[in-house]
């Protein structure tokens, strides 16, 4: 069985890298922004822009791939760009001809992204009318954007994050928070870049690509509220460990004593609009084509899968089962792909990142006759605080710890996937992907005899 294993596992890893290849952020924007019309004409998605109606083109952009997006865009318009700045995790810049390069801390906040955010917000202050104010928005936006509303600071943001992350709160409810204590998010950087034109390209890294999730909506309207913020902090218990500052702010804008975010409607975002150039689903879409090349029978579960790592896990624990037993609802050989972003509780001391302790928690389900392996990975190359993408899980998986003295259920408590599968040679070290659309989840199951593909 290893020789068929080995060969699944290769069949795993190729048909994640197809994901990746079909939303590498360059060639998203590629995709979606062209000129027309001599070169007077920039089209974004379905928005025709007159190029000589502008006196000056300023790219700005936070995220993980915001830099590769921004390199795209000086290739496609030249010395038309007049200046910019892009802030992204440390270790995922681009050369840039044009535009300023701030590298800063994710998934805390840090002193670097204090400085980027503010260069974003001062250039969107001096655009003027007959500006076009590009904004590139992905994966990891909210972090590297961390400019805090007046009266706070930034330790007073870094706490409140550090704490959400660790109780797991979703990132919808995450950024609900981080609009509201922000100087910058919950489309307050489009309200200060009016009367610009301001157009965002929107790389999604959340579930559902809701555009005032992603990086917290820095340029669209806002629909949560500061009565949500403390609906949010009641159901984690937050507030024996929130800052004093960032309590006293939530209730003063409870009281209507701090603006609320723009709202739907709000003349002041007129100007602005955005395109979605990028998703999970259409990452999904490319594996589910590689791995019909490769030989197997697909099957897309849902690329919303969200709630519990664990949980999660065992419920494609049981449909992996379902399919190896009875060949339904997709016959063998058979791939099986989901995606979103499930969440961690932190309960022990251990280190990993959710697509880590899924693969963990999914092992036992692997176990049996039938060759089974799956890839679960994130698409940003880094998986929690670690160096990894994510890591493989197959039916040997359990066997070979227990010869390595690994027990699995104990590392599983410890929140540990990262030391247990580096302990195997299990982890997927892509580094920088240059793309962020959350994570895929590859689980392909193979046929009695071991006649895989």
């Amino acid at each position: 069985m290893q020789r068929v294993l080995t060969r699944m596992r290769a069949h795993a890893e190729a048909i994640f890298r197809a994901g990746l290849a079909a939303v590498e952020a360059g060639a998203t924007v590629r995709r979606h922004c062209r000129l027309t019309d001599g070169g007077d004409t920039l089209m974004v998605g379905p928005h025709r822009l007159a190029l000589p109606c502008f006196d000056r083109i300023v790219l700005a952009g936070a995220g993980k791939a915001s830099a590769t997006m921004a390199k795209a865009l000086e290739e496609l318009l030249g010395a038309r760009v007049d200046q910019g700045c892009v802030v992204v995790k440390y270790g995922h810049g681009e050369p840039l001809a044009r535009v300023d390069l701030v590298e800063a801390g994710h998934p805390v906040p840090d002193l670097n992204g204090l400085t980027g955010a503010g260069r974003i917000l001062e250039l969107a202050h001096n655009a003027g009318e007959r500006d076009l104010f590009i904004f590139l928005i992905s994966g990891g936006g909210s972090a590297l954007l961390p400019l805090p509303a007046s009266g706070l600071s930034l330790e007073d943001k870094q706490a409140t994050i550090r704490f959400l992350l660790a109780c797991g709160a979703s990132i919808h409810e995450i950024n609900a928070l981080r609009k509201h204590i922000s100087a910058i998010k919950g489309g307050r950087l489009a309200q200060a870049a009016y009367p610009a034109t301001c157009v965002s390209l929107i790389l999604s890294d959340v579930v559902g690509d809701d555009p005032d999730v992603i990086a917290s909506g820095p340029t669209v309207p806002d629909i949560s509220t500061y009565a949500r913020c403390h609906e949010i902090i009641d159901r984690y218990g937050a507030r024996p460990h929130l800052p004093p500052a960032v309590l006293d702010h939530l209730a003063e804008g409870l009281a209507g004593r701090q603006p609320e975010s723009p709202k739907p409607g709000d003349p002041l975002l007129a100007r602005a609009r955005h395109v979605i150039v990028g998703s999970n689903r259409q990452a999904l879409t490319a594996c589910l084509s590689e791995a019909r090349r490769l030989g197997y029978n697909t099957l897309l579960l849902s690329s919303l899968i969200e709630g519990d790592t664990c949980e999660a896990a065992r419920f494609h624990g049981a449909l992996v089962r379902e399919v190896a037993q009875s060949g339904h609802p997709v016959p063998l050989p058979a791939c099986l792909l989901s995606g979103g972003e499930t969440t961690v509780v932190l309960r022990g001391d251990g280190l990993g990142g959710r697509n880590q302790e899924f693969a963990l928690a999914l092992s036992p389900a692997l176990q049996g006759r039938i060759p089974m392996a799956a890839l679960l990975a994130g698409t940003d190359g880094s998986d929690g605080p670690t160096d990894a993408a994510g890591a493989f899980a197959d039916s040997g998986t359990l066997e070979r710890a227990r010869m390595a003295g690994l027990d699995d259920e104990a590392f599983l408590r410890r929140n540990d996937a990262y030391r247990f599968f580096d302990g195997l040679g299990d982890l997927l070290r892509t580094g920088p992907t240059h793309t962020n659309v959350m994570d895929l989840r590859i689980m392909l199951v193979g046929q009695k005899g071991d006649h895989a593909p």
